[in-house]
């Protein structure tokens, strides 16, 4: 990470009068008002809709306000805010990936269990949703509702999971979760009816797809009847739809008419994905000369949104990259300012200094060089050698066991029979999944272009549904100035942190953060497993870790405490 300016002036103002300390503090307000200024307009520009432009203005403030982080007047609660927003902009424009990763750096910025939080939970379940990760929508909406403390804002999160419910086809639970959050408040007066009508439309649909036709009908109609009184055009749009999708097996004219109507009102409002879901059910009903006509509208219209999509994602990922550009060269500028004065100050003695101990330096590290080649062979040795030790360990214990087994079995029991083939041939299918596990685990690493590629497919192996790992601005490093033996160095080590994590923690939550700056490299891995007592750390695979980074020259440290995770801060030289 650079040096932020004022790490420097708070040098010299061992050299200069107090006036300097006067300039420094006129000047960190100075960038408080711009990064203030900053985030205003991009507000405005957001409620505008101009999205492009209130990116590249929250992503500026965002860093204006890091840089008084970095100077000790942090601003936390305005950077979690602005990622947020940024987020929700990428889901706008389909980036939902992207905005996983925005928001989920926010977490680091906002107050465990605050509101902050409920929407960063609430954002991440409503990427999951679009991405069909219905279980992980599910946990994180639940976690946005539990960050609530107002019972009546608990509601939108868990009427996000209704929708969710209907897509998994668990019309019971849709229908359970609806009911309890419209009784929640007695259905008494107009307003309350508006405000609910989403709930009153989801819930009609969800018994119409139990096939409680009747019951679902009416609630749908009278949802609609609402949105049309209040001239609510952008949600009358969800309720034409799900007509059109009732109406499809009774009456195909009603069915075309509501998708039609659908269609007309999402067009109106520019609402892509609306339209290409009306387009479906058109199609999907129209077999006639017309149909050829839909379908060309909805290539038509697909090709556009991805390109369009496409485009914000490239607009975003340029943004990031020319503001990171821009604060590294100016950071660079006031570096080199800085040590010019300095340099000013340096007395013409000190050159000659600076030979004498520069030819003692050259001798000593000529020396240190010859001891650490010969220090870093033995330890890479004894990492190759912990290694093969442990695949023996690994083929003794487990594959030779069940291998012997097999052969037992094989002996013992008649072939002829059907059903001890198929016991033959699943144990021999298991023992190749595990020597397949094995090979895996130690193959060839590809360091190329494809190697953020290769590390995400390690790390996403280890993705369930009841575990989520998360891996940040790994795509943010240039890999191509680092070497192979520390890429490998990072992808053996990465791989033995997901190995422990799985045998040993229980978590169902890994954060894995990577960051870069000038010389250095830095992972930050932090699970919310049940951790354990730093003296009872196994010492097998962090032995084996801390060989690796001592052979690249880097260092890994472990925290751990009961019942409070595991993390690990590994940091190696470029």
């Amino acid at each position: 990470m650079l040096r932020s300016p004022f790490f420097y002036f708070i040098i010299l103002i061992f050299l200069f009068s107090c006036k300097e300390k006067k300039i420094l503090n006129t000047n960190t307000e100075s960038i408080r008002k711009e990064a203030l200024s900053l985030r205003n307009k991009a507000i405005e520009n957001y409620e505008k809709q101009n999205f492009n432009t209130a990116f590249y203005e929250f992503y500026k403030s965002k860093q204006l306000y890091e840089t008084l982080k970095e100077s000790g007047k942090k601003d936390s609660a305005n950077i979690g805010y602005i990622l947020i927003v940024m987020g929700s902009i990428q889901q706008v424009n389909g980036d939902y990936y992207g905005s996983k990763e925005t928001v989920t750096e926010a977490l680091s910025y906002v107050k465990p269990k605050s509101i902050y939080t409920a929407e960063i939970n609430n954002r991440l379940g409503i990427a999951d949703k679009e991405l069909s990760l219905y279980d992980d929508a599910i946990f994180y909406y639940k976690k946005a509702a539990n960050d609530y403390n107002d019972p009546n804002d608990k509601i939108t999160p868990l009427s996000n999971i209704a929708p969710v419910y209907i897509q998994q086809k668990k019309y019971d639970k849709a229908i359970a979760l609806l009911e309890s959050l419209l009784n929640k408040k007695l259905l008494k007066d107009k307003d309350y009816i508006v405000d609910n009508v989403i709930l009153i439309d989801n819930l009609g649909y969800a018994y119409f797809k139990k096939g409680m036709d009747e019951k679902g009908f009416l609630l749908m109609s009278q949802a609609l009847s609402i949105r049309n009184e209040f001239k609510d055009t952008y949600h009358s749009i969800e309720s034409y739809l799900h007509l059109a999708d009732y109406y499809a097996k009774k009456d195909l004219q009603k069915s075309n008419e509501n998708a039609l109507a659908a269609y007309n009102a999402a067009t109106k409002l520019n609402s892509v994905d609306e339209r290409l879901e009306a387009l479906q059910i058109l199609i999907s009903n129209d077999h006639s000369a017309k149909n050829s006509t839909y379908v060309q509208r909805y290539f038509t219209l697909n090709d556009s949104i991805i390109k369009v999509r496409n485009n914000f994602k490239n607009k975003f990922a340029k943004i990031k990259y020319d503001s990171k550009k821009e604060k590294d060269e100016n950071a660079k500028l006031r570096l080199e300012k800085a040590e010019n004065l300095l340099s000013l100050q340096k007395d013409k003695y000190l050159r000659i200094v600076f030979v004498i101990v520069f030819v003692f330096l050259v001798i000593l590290i000529a020396i240190l060089i010859r001891y650490y080649k010969n220090k870093n062979r033995a330890i890479e040795f004894q990492t190759s050698y912990n290694t093969e030790t442990r695949i023996a360990k690994k083929i003794h214990d487990e594959l030779a066991n069940d291998v012997f087994q097999v052969i037992a079995f094989a002996e013992s029991q008649p072939l002829s029979t059907e059903s001890t083939k198929e016991n033959l041939l699943q144990k021999l299918d298991d023992i190749y999944g595990r020597v397949r596990g094995v090979s895996r685990e130690n193959n060839k690493i590809d360091t190329g272009i494809d190697f953020t590629n290769r590390i995400k497919e390690m790390l996403s192996a280890y993705n369930t549904s009841e575990r989520n790992i998360i891996a940040t601005n790994l795509e943010n490093i240039n890999w191509e100035i680092i070497d192979d033996i520390k890429k490998i160095t990072i992808s053996r080590i990465l791989q033995e942190l997901m190995v422990n994590m799985k045998k040993h923690s229980n978590a169902n939550l890994v954060l894995i953060k990577f960051e870069s700056d000038q010389k250095s490299i830095s992972i930050n891995y932090n699970d919310n497993g049940k951790g354990s007592e730093k003296s009872k750390l196994l010492k097998n695979g962090l032995q084996n870790m801390e060989n690796r980074m001592q052979a690249v020259k880097g260092t890994i440290d472990f925290d751990t405490e009961p019942n409070k995770g595991f993390r690990a801060k590994i940091s190696m030289p470029k």
